[in-house]
């Protein structure tokens, strides 16, 4: 049985590389969460470290500028993941066994 090869977009890799750095977790955490192997976003990661932000990414097509509405959609859904992150963290610290949960 073949396993066929996933591509992913220029901008998703952006993305992932970006969630590594911006929130300072673990590679292999990140990975995992994202489906992904641990050498590929490493990959990304790297890349992205070493270029200039304008050229680590190239789009191959010509962007779209976002509305208003798009910008603070989005800035309300990364404040939700946030929120989304710390509450998980939480109750992974309360569930954990031999630890007692605080507050």
């Amino acid at each position: 049985m073949e396993r066929q090869r996933r591509s992913f977009t220029d901008e998703y890799k952006r993305q992932a590389a970006e969630l590594v750095v911006s929130s300072g977790r673990w590679i292999g955490s990140v990975a995992k969460e994202l489906g992904l192997r641990d050498s590929v976003l490493r990959r990304w990661v790297d890349k992205l470290r070493q270029e200039p932000a304008s050229a680590a990414w190239r789009p191959t097509t010509q962007a779209t500028p976002m509305s208003a509405d798009q910008a603070s959609e989005i800035a309300r859904l990364r404040q939700e993941n946030e929120r989304l992150r710390m509450e998980r963290d939480i109750l992974k610290n309360c569930l954990a066994p031999r630890r007692a949960c605080a507050g």
